[in-house]
């Protein structure tokens, strides 16, 4: 019995206590929480759900609760239901109900935890979206692994995620970077507003090769061979340094199309055809302050051009027009305005504002020896993917950058991430695959097919610690999906390898036979308990991108 399993059973049994007693079941929750007890004296599960309706339903908490309890202890899969308190309900399942975990894991394999919850729902999930004027940055690295074990999150919940690339191609930036790059090809210092680092001698180098000729054409020629060689060098090494790690998009979305289309013009003109928009000093605005920016934002300026904002607006409404449901915007810390601007142009458009989702990300800070390391071989001043890769590997990038809310800013520390032992939060994870692998390996030296799997037998602390944490996988899955917060998947496996890891070196908790003994129902019920483990392993590590070694 999983927790979602004991949830419905609450729920179910609740209803019927209510009706019993002449009370109207609509007062209970459409989810009954139940949470496993710090003490494990205290049983397997609690729920406080008597104490949530029992005045809602004309009843003292503590008797609604007495009356779930004698109510649950007829159950099948329930041992004990105790009350505590005001009106808690601590709850302990038969071991038998216990195995049933271990059996739904090992039937489902890779789907368990899966669920169709975001099922028939179309997201757009935008991240990176770094411009093609540098390599990727630690900032967009971190949305790299976020927003891909996102996406991966959003689809096990049944979600049909589109992967999406803002390719920032057009605007003051290119410009800048067209220059640096004439810059290194003429042999003339970098612009002071330009861009340094070795990569824009490597492209200028690059672009020279293939157009010996370049830098002597005339000005406005150079300038834009340099501008359109140079952005599609620079965007096919992102989108390799991406790929190695790990990270593909469905769709990459060009901003230049959206002008050349005359789409951003369109829309601008549809939102002051609709009223939305208001004028001010020559110019239009949107109302952004009504949705949480710091100030209303130009749209249409004075001189009649587009504001940047403009390109933000008609890429929202052809997000929309290609049938999503939500569109998720993973945007870098200096970006909050971003979250009223968008919603405001929603609105705008006559659209739900809930329609738009803006996920902020804080700064990544790498320490080695104790120090912040500032300098990038490649890059010069900004630490890039390639750097923190070369120094830990893809591993190890992907799932430290995952592991922290991305409402924190963090410190990755070199020193830590590249240890071999358990101090290492990845190394623990994927030493406890590699452990139930070892054991699983081993059993064929043994007779355990002809021996059945008694899971009644598992009554010690430890099986049933270790059961009741993997039946918490969907629920944390789900969650994680539901608040968009994949490091709660990390975290689970870290608790998940801390159930696990005590379980095998216990000499009371032995898998395997010891010399000519026979194999036990008992061996046999444990060793399903560890094939369990490594699938839950194996599933949670892959939704973080992350390999589950088979030997360590």
């Amino acid at each position: 019995m999983t927790p979602a399993d004991l949830a419905d059973l609450l729920r179910a049994t609740a209803a019927k206590v209510l009706v019993e007693r002449g009370s109207d079941p609509a007062v209970l929750p459409d989810e009954v929480k139940v949470e496993r007890p710090r003490n494990p004296e205290h049983g397997d599960y609690a729920t406080n759900v008597a104490m949530q309706v029992g005045k809602k339903a004309g009843i003292n908490p503590r008797d609604f609760a007495t009356l779930l309890a004698e109510a649950l202890g007829q159950a099948e899969g329930i041992e004990v239901a105790e009350v505590a308190g005001p009106g808690f309900l601590n709850i302990r399942l038969a071991k038998a109900a216990q195995g049933a975990i271990i059996e739904k894991i090992l039937t489902a394999g890779a789907k368990y935890g899966t669920a169709d919850a975001l099922g028939g729902q179309k997201i757009n999930l935008e991240f990176v979206s770094a411009n093609p004027t540098g390599p990727i940055h630690l900032g967009g690295t971190r949305w790299a692994a976020v927003g891909d074990a996102l996406g991966r999150i959003l689809s096990a919940q049944g979600a049909a995620v589109t992967r999406e690339y803002y390719f920032n191609d057009h605007g003051a930036q290119i410009d800048r970077f067209a220059k640096s790059l004439v810059a290194a090809a003429t042999g003339q210092p970098t612009p002071e507003d330009g861009y340094g680092g070795a990569y824009i001698g490597d492209i200028a180098a690059t672009v020279v090769a293939a157009h010996p000729e370049a830098p002597n054409l005339p000005e406005d020629e150079r300038h834009e061979l340099f501008r359109r060689e140079g952005v599609e060098l620079m965007f096919a090494q992102i989108k390799q340094d991406l790929h190695d790690f790990g990270v593909d998009f469905d769709v990459y979305f060009n901003e230049s199309a959206l002008f050349a289309s005359g789409a951003v013009e369109q829309a601008l003109d549809t939102l002051k055809g609709s009223g939305n928009l208001y004028e001010k000093d020559g110019a239009w605005w949107i109302a952004s302050t009504e949705y949480g920016d710091d100030k209303d934002r130009v749209v249409i300026k004075s001189d009649g051009n587009s504001a940047y904002i403009g390109g933000d607006i008609a890429y929202f409404q052809n997000k929309r027009s290609r049938g999503f449901d939500l569109c998720i915007y993973m945007l870098g810390a200096d970006h909050h305005g971003y979250i009223g601007r968008l919603k405001a142009a929603a609105a705008a458009f006559g659209d739900d504002p809930n329609t738009v989702e803006v996920l902020i990300g804080q700064m990544v800070n790498l320490v080695k020896d104790g120090a912040s390391v500032k300098m990038s071989k490649r890059a010069g001043t900004v630490i890039t993917l390639d750097d923190l890769v070369e120094a830990i590997g893809v591993d190890a990038a992907r799932y430290s950058l995952v592991r922290s809310s991305v409402n924190s800013s963090i410190d990755i520390d070199l020193d830590l991430w590249t240890k071999a032992d358990n101090e290492n939060p990845l190394y623990y994870v994927q030493y406890a695959h590699a452990r139930t692998n070892n054991i699983i390996g081993n059993a064929a030296s043994f007779d355990f097919d002809s021996v059945a799997p008694d899971f009644a037998l598992m009554t010690a602390d430890r099986e049933g610690e270790l059961i009741r944490t993997l039946g918490e996988y969907p629920r944390v899955l789900a969650t994680a999906a539901e608040v968009r917060e994949p490091h709660r998947v990390v975290r689970y496996l870290e608790e998940l390898a801390g159930a696990y890891h005590p379980f095998q070196s216990d000499k009371d908790m032995r898998v395997l036979p010891l010399g000519d003994e026979p194999v036990s129902a008992r061996n046999a019920a444990r060793l399903e308990l560890v094939k369990a483990t490594r699938q839950v392993l194996a599933n949670g590590l892959g939704l973080l991108g992350v390999s589950a070694p088979e030997r360590m």
